[in-house]
Protein backbone atom coordinates (compact mmCIF):
# COMPACT_ATOMS: atom_id res chain seq x y z
CA UNK A 1 0.00 0.00 0.00
CA UNK A 2 2.83 2.38 0.94
CA UNK A 3 4.42 1.96 -2.88
CA UNK A 4 0.60 2.69 -4.61
CA UNK A 5 0.42 6.10 -1.72
CA UNK A 6 3.96 7.13 -2.96
CA UNK A 7 2.89 6.59 -6.60
CA UNK A 8 0.04 8.70 -6.10
CA UNK A 9 1.99 11.24 -4.53
CA UNK A 10 4.84 11.49 -7.39
CA UNK A 11 1.94 11.36 -9.85
CA UNK A 12 0.63 14.70 -8.37
CA UNK A 13 3.79 16.87 -8.18
CA UNK A 14 4.05 15.62 -11.66
CA UNK A 15 0.78 17.45 -12.23
CA UNK A 16 1.41 20.39 -10.60
CA UNK A 17 5.12 20.90 -11.88
CA UNK A 18 3.10 20.37 -15.52
CA UNK A 19 1.58 23.30 -14.86
CA UNK A 20 4.07 24.95 -13.62
CA UNK A 21 6.10 25.06 -16.37
CA UNK A 22 2.88 25.74 -18.62
CA UNK A 23 3.36 29.17 -17.23
CA UNK A 24 7.00 29.97 -18.73
CA UNK A 25 7.87 29.84 -23.10
CA UNK A 26 9.76 26.37 -23.70
CA UNK A 27 12.93 26.85 -25.94
CA UNK A 28 12.33 23.85 -27.93
CA UNK A 29 16.40 23.37 -28.39
CA UNK A 30 16.65 23.77 -24.45
CA UNK A 31 16.68 21.47 -21.81
CA UNK A 32 13.16 22.12 -20.67
CA UNK A 33 12.04 20.86 -23.80
CA UNK A 34 12.96 17.62 -22.26
CA UNK A 35 11.50 18.23 -19.61
CA UNK A 36 8.19 19.37 -20.77
CA UNK A 37 8.38 16.35 -23.26
CA UNK A 38 8.03 13.82 -20.29
CA UNK A 39 5.31 15.43 -18.27
CA UNK A 40 3.72 16.11 -21.39
CA UNK A 41 3.98 12.25 -22.07
CA UNK A 42 3.31 10.95 -18.51
CA UNK A 43 0.14 13.15 -17.53
CA UNK A 44 -1.78 13.58 -21.14
CA UNK A 45 -2.94 9.92 -20.51
CA UNK A 46 -4.88 10.71 -17.66
CA UNK A 47 -5.77 14.28 -18.93
CA UNK A 48 -6.40 13.96 -22.67
CA UNK A 49 -9.88 12.01 -22.06
CA UNK A 50 -11.11 14.54 -19.60
CA UNK A 51 -10.36 17.51 -22.20
CA UNK A 52 -12.80 15.16 -24.54
CA UNK A 53 -15.38 16.00 -21.91
CA UNK A 54 -14.35 19.54 -20.44
CA UNK A 55 -13.81 22.09 -22.88
CA UNK A 56 -11.42 25.20 -21.49
CA UNK A 57 -12.68 27.93 -19.21
CA UNK A 58 -12.27 30.60 -22.03
CA UNK A 59 -11.47 34.12 -19.86
CA UNK A 60 -10.78 37.10 -22.35
CA UNK A 61 -7.66 35.66 -24.42
CA UNK A 62 -6.45 32.82 -22.26
CA UNK A 63 -8.21 29.49 -22.28
CA UNK A 64 -7.76 27.97 -18.38
CA UNK A 65 -7.64 24.13 -18.75
CA UNK A 66 -9.51 22.69 -16.57
CA UNK A 67 -8.86 18.75 -17.01
CA UNK A 68 -5.71 19.67 -14.49
CA UNK A 69 -8.07 21.25 -11.49
CA UNK A 70 -10.25 18.22 -11.77
CA UNK A 71 -7.98 15.83 -11.76
CA UNK A 72 -5.85 17.51 -8.69
CA UNK A 73 -8.99 17.64 -6.81
CA UNK A 74 -10.16 13.99 -7.70
CA UNK A 75 -6.90 13.25 -5.96
CA UNK A 76 -7.03 15.43 -2.85
CA UNK A 77 -10.67 14.06 -2.35
CA UNK A 78 -10.48 10.26 -3.28
CA UNK A 79 -7.35 8.29 -3.55
CA UNK A 80 -5.17 10.36 -1.23
CA UNK A 81 -8.14 10.01 1.49
CA UNK A 82 -8.05 6.03 0.01
CA UNK A 83 -4.84 5.10 -0.30
CA UNK A 84 -2.82 7.26 1.68
CA UNK A 85 -4.46 6.13 4.82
Amino acid sequence: MEILCAAVTIYFFLLIARILISWFPINPDGGMAAVAGFLYLVTDPLLRPLRGVIPPLRIGTVALDMSVIIVIFAYQLLLIPLVCR
